[in-house]
């Protein structure tokens, strides 16, 4: 076979093995998007709710609400193990739009939230040993739908939040739970009221508060510094936006998506943004597949370094930083879940539970994504 024959031949070997490897790539890269697929029902219907993944790897499910104004008190665990719920102790109150997280100690505060058609200041520990809940101090305020940040020191930033039948109405402040002496301090104040806010933990350990509403919508953003304990203000989102996710994105960069650009149901988002902690700016990314507000505070971010988004469609999402893209997710679930809660456990699945549709009716049904 002449030279001229050889470097043809040759030619057209390498040309098979790119368009093989790239298709082996794409393949690959649809196949990590994963699947959702349906599991176990709660014990209870609920929306609202809270879900923490305890050391174990079992799931504490606690309050929500089945309608409005028809609140919980009970809680209950989702064991991976067997795919189902059993129950667990109650909390003192019956409360919805509180806030769940899990203390280095193992046990799990409970605060704020409605308690019917006013806010509280109440706060529990769970204590997954003993499957019961205990009341510690009170909150230094009032807080419906507030958020909480673990801090690199084990300590909780609760910020915002509403007490809309107080005299305070949308919170702009914000306060901190000590975990070694388990009370409650005022730390410094945001410079705008906010709730249906996130609030996100950055590499070097200062926290992004980023959108919400007091008495009207904001883009503004601002950081916490727990070492000073203030706030300051940073760049602004470029779409104004509230009831949102965020998700820290394996470069230290925080991803901003969806919700809703007005306070009622009409002006939901598919927009997303990515705020870069270097420049204290936002820059934009390529939008969701689809619109949707009423979503989990926090973005699961998978093994991967993708984040998962779920909740207010059918259908969930992944991000992937590398590309800057949205992809969906396969299965599609039956409704147009509001304020599920999602929970990546110990295997990288993670758990999909309640919400509620275009009405007040709360669902039990649950799902699981695996990547």
């Amino acid at each position: 076979m002449n030279r001229s024959r050889l470097l043809f031949v040759a030619c057209i070997i390498f040309s098979i093995a790119v368009a093989e490897a790239a298709f082996r790539g794409t393949a690959a890269s649809v196949l990590r998007v994963g699947t959702v697929t349906p599991a176990t029902s709660m014990l209870e219907p609920r929306s609202g709710q809270t879900a923490t993944l305890l050391p174990d790897g079992k799931v504490l499910i606690a309050g929500g609400m089945r309608r409005n104004q028809d609140f919980y008190k009970s809680a209950e665990l989702y064991d991976p193990a067997t795919g189902k719920f059993q129950p667990t102790g109650e909390m003192a109150e019956r409360r919805v739009g509180h806030i769940a997280v899990l203390l280095r100690s193992g046990k799990v505060l409970i605060a704020g939230g409605w308690v019917g058609h006013v806010t509280t200041d109440s706060a529990e520990l769970y204590d997954p040993a003993t499957g019961k809940f205990a009341a510690i101090a009170k909150l230094t305020a009032r807080r419906g739908e507030p958020r909480a940040t673990m801090l690199a020191n084990g300590d909780v930033l609760i910020t915002g939040g509403d007490d809309h039948d107080g005299p305070s109405g949308h919170l702009a402040s914000a306060e901190l739970f000590r975990a070694a002496t388990l009370s409650f301090h005022a730390t410094g104040v945001m410079h705008h009221a906010r709730v249906a806010h996130t609030a996100t933990l950055l590499n070097d350990g200062k926290v992004l508060i980023a959108g919400g509403h007091g008495e009207s919508l904001t883009a503004s953003a601002e950081l916490y510094d727990p070492k000073t304990e203030t706030f300051s203000e940073t760049g602004s989102l470029l779409t104004a936006r509230c009831k949102h996710t965020a998700g820290l994105l394996p470069d230290g960069r925080v991803l901003i998506a969806a919700g809703s650009n007005e306070l009622g149901w009409s002006g939901n988002l598919n927009s997303a943004e990515v705020y870069d902690p270097h420049t204290g700016k936002f820059a934009p990314t390529s939008s969701m597949n689809d619109s949707r507000f009423k979503l989990p505070q926090e973005a699961e971010q998978l093994q991967d370094g993708k984040l998962l988004v779920a909740g207010g469609s059918k259908e969930a999402e992944i991000f992937d930083p590398e590309s800057g893209k949205f992809f969906v997710v396969s299965g599609r679930m039956n409704d147009n879940w509001h304020y599920m809660t999602e929970t990546k456990l110990l295997d990288g699945s993670v758990l999909l539970a309640g919400g509620y549709p275009n009405s007040d009716q709360a669902t039990a049904q649950t799902w699981i994504y695996r990547p």
